[in-house]
């Protein structure tokens, strides 16, 4: 049984993985708060809560599905997945550092009687399997909130865990 994402075989490497899929890692956005972005303890890498940030704007602001749509929420969840494997690959220097992907903690402004909180959560499901192929699987939560910070539609959490010492 396939745990790839259609048409996606495994990766030999992450890096690889997001160049065959067209896709570059943003520059990490710098806290906004009084926190740091990644903490690594033993041999776990937890990134901090990421929003849709793109080219430094967030894709979307408000919550589904009034102001933002299910497919925009879900490519929300796919950015935020993008900015967290910039900031980890800045703690680790590289992203073959990271062995697996263990939790993703998904967080969705939702409206009152919305219930589609894994959907949007898949977007960023489906792209650490695309990028790690079986060690991107992972445990998660995919959690209604009732507002996220700066207004964004979706955050997400990560934990990782990384190789002791140097990478491969």
């Amino acid at each position: 049984m396939s745990t790839q994402p259609a048409g996606v075989s495994p990766p030999t490497d992450p890096e690889s993985a997001l160049a065959k899929l067209g896709l570059v890692l943003p520059t990490p956005a710098k806290p906004v708060a009084a926190y740091v972005p990644t903490k690594i303890a033993g041999s776990l890498l937890y990134v901090a809560g990421q929003i849709p940030f793109k080219d430094g704007q967030l894709l979307y602001k408000g919550s589904l599905p009034g102001a933002v749509t299910v497919e925009q929420g879900i490519e929300c969840a796919r950015q935020c997945a993008l900015n967290g494997l910039a900031a980890a690959k800045a703690a680790l220097g590289s992203l073959n550092c990271i062995k697996q992907v263990i939790r993703l903690g998904v967080f969705v402004a939702s409206e009152p009687g919305f219930y589609d909180q894994p959907k949007i959560a898949n977007g960023a499901s489906e792209l650490m399997l695309a990028v790690f192929g079986e060690a991107g699987r992972h445990a998660r939560a995919a959690v209604g909130s009732i507002a996220l910070p700066l207004g964004a539609p979706v955050e997400v959490e990560f934990l990782f865990e990384v190789t002791a010492g140097e990478c491969p």
